[in-house]
């Protein structure tokens, strides 16, 4: 413990990680000091500055896909390769015996920022291992209804398909018009869809197809007042929105860590309201399927301790910058490029600039020209990684899309950004 704990001070300070244990402010007065103001500062740029220097940026390509999965920071990789190697020198030890123990520590970290009891949280592999998990082990009947959304993550999307196609689950579609800043709307795109058979509804916090931050809070009382059980796919907003899982009064919660917290990939969290633990199966076998503690659903098996262990390095620089300063921050950036677009010939956006209705995810497409097109151009053109979003719609069950995703995080610069308004007025000829 003593030779981990010595070795991850060194290769922080070694690399000005920012990094990591007890006290970082204390540790690094000049970086954790908040500004008055946090973007016309110019010590709030040097903050910022120093927060890229935590990372391995490429210096040839601009990484704006960040939503789909973010890098580590370097001392988190740091962390990663000692515990492979620890590992190891003598697996079934230092596995089983020592770092096995360390995830305890770990559960409490996560469920101090999650604002939970860590005897709700379960550590899993991403998301969709998590939301799958309460998907398929909660006691759904033939006839019951589930209301999903034309909006959700595919995989999530998938699992209820499954589920109704096995069980005889009924899914209820609801079609929200998005992008939207009308919240009563989008509270009733769900609520409107509730009858006396429904048992569960499944919203996603923030959609990954265009940065949307629906109401989950107030559809969430709504389905509570009529005995409707919440499930949040918090995949997108966990570590990038200032909450905790108790503001969105839900049952049921999943997320990925490999996103805005930006651990090592394969990371995940699952939270259960505490009574309700016992009665959903878990996803792989227990040799207490239908006991009350969260611990019955990480029964993976042989898992990845190093990425596990890493993760708390990672967690350590996101709680250094703060939960608040970081959405703001965040927004701060999405918003900078899409201001300096939106008067661009032809382009449309699929995303609200009002803070209260989205963050760092931003789309436009151009009128007349594929998703596909526009992001590929920007990648052999500006070395401008995005991702296309192309789908046909399927009414009343799969919306359409046709847009570029740019999603920055806190490493990202504004000079990066500048690029990417260079490069649209470019292919736009404006």
């Amino acid at each position: 413990m003593t030779d981990r704990r010595s070795f991850i001070q060194q290769s922080a300070a070694a690399l000005g990680c920012l990094a990591l244990h007890q006290n970082v402010e204390a540790a690094y007065p000049e970086v954790a000091k908040p500004s008055a103001s946090i973007h016309d500062n110019g010590d709030e740029e040097d903050f910022w500055r120093q927060i890229r220097a935590a990372y391995a940026c490429s210096p040839t390509l601009i990484n704006l896909n960040n939503g789909g999965v973010s890098p580590s920071p370097r001392a988190a990789m740091e962390a990663l390769d000692h515990y492979n190697r620890m590992c190891n020198e003598a697996p079934s030890y230092y596995m089983w015996r020592i770092l096995d123990q360390d995830r305890e520590p770990l559960r409490m970290n996560l469920a101090a920022l999650a604002g939970v009891p860590h005897e709700e949280l379960a550590i899993c592999r991403n998301a969709t291992e998590a939301l799958n998990t309460v998907i398929f082990g909660l006691p759904l009947a033939s006839g019951d209804e589930v209301v999903v959304s034309t909006y959700d993550y595919p995989n999530m999307y998938n699992a209820w398909r499954q589920r109704s196609q096995r069980d005889g689950v009924k899914l209820v579609y609801a079609d929200p018009q998005l992008p939207s800043e009308d919240e009563a709307a989008m509270v009733e795109a769900f609520t409107s869809k509730f009858t006396a058979k429904t048992k569960l509804v499944h919203i996603t916090h923030v959609v990954n197809w265009n940065g949307q931050i629906l109401p989950v809070r107030k559809i969430a009382d709504a389905a509570h007042a009529k005995g409707i059980e919440v499930l949040v796919d918090a995949a997108h907003s966990f570590a990038l929105l200032d909450y905790t899982i108790p503001d969105l009064g839900c049952d049921y919660w999943g997320t990925s860590l490999h996103k805005f917290l930006c651990a090592p990939f394969g990371n995940g969290l699952m939270w259960v309201k505490k009574e309700k633990i016992g009665k959903v199966w878990p996803l792989l076998s227990s040799d207490k399927p239908q006991g009350d503690d969260i611990r019955k659903f990480e029964t993976l098996g042989t898992r990845s301790f190093p990425v596990e262990m890493a993760t708390g390095y990672s967690l350590d620089l996101h709680n250094l910058i703060g939960s608040a300063r970081k959405q703001q921050r965040m927004h701060f950036l999405k918003s900078y490029w899409m201001e300096r677009v939106k008067d661009v010939p032809g382009i449309f956006f699929k995303t609200s600039l009002d803070p209260g209705f989205s963050c760092a995810i931003g789309v436009f497409g151009i009128e007349g020209k594929k998703a596909t097109t526009i992001s590929e151009e920007l990648f052999a053109k500006w070395k401008i990684h995005t991702v296309a979003i192309e789908r046909e719609a399927k009414p009343g069950v799969e919306a359409a899309f046709n847009h570029v995703r740019v999603t920055p995080n806190v490493y990202t610069t504004t000079q990066e950004l500048d690029r990417l308004v260079q490069a649209i007025h470019s292919i736009t000829g404006s």
